[in-house]
């Protein structure tokens, strides 16, 4: 797994290549825990190279999303979400909890 942070005026983009799985799950979850700890909490989440996520990883975004979301400072948006995974995150529940847009400019867009 690959884990690219850009940083922008109003948002962060992470960029997140390969498969996400209960070994590299803890790695996001550092990666995107030191996103808000350095006051970053406007994030997109582009999965255009993701091939793979476990249960692991959507906890991740779980917990994330509730950081980002505490006292109304941001939140997580997924961009070009592949479709099994999108799959996945309906039958998880989680599509009510994120937004999620085609591309990775429309959900920079969106803050």
């Amino acid at each position: 797994m690959e884990i690219v942070v850009k940083e922008f005026k109003h948002c962060n983009v992470i960029e997140i290549n390969g498969r996400v799985d209960s070994s590299t799950a803890p790695q996001l979850s550092q990666t995107l825990d030191k996103v808000c700890d350095q006051g970053h909490f406007k994030l997109v989440l582009d999965m255009t190279g993701l091939e793979y996520m476990s249960s692991a990883g959507f906890r991740a975004l779980l917990a994330t999303q509730r950081t980002c979301k505490r006292y109304n400072r941001g939140e997580v948006v997924l961009a070009a979400v592949p479709t099994r995974i999108r799959e996945a995150l309906e039958l998880a529940g989680f599509t009510e909890l994120f937004k999620s847009y085609d591309d990775a400019l429309s959900a920079v867009g969106s803050f």
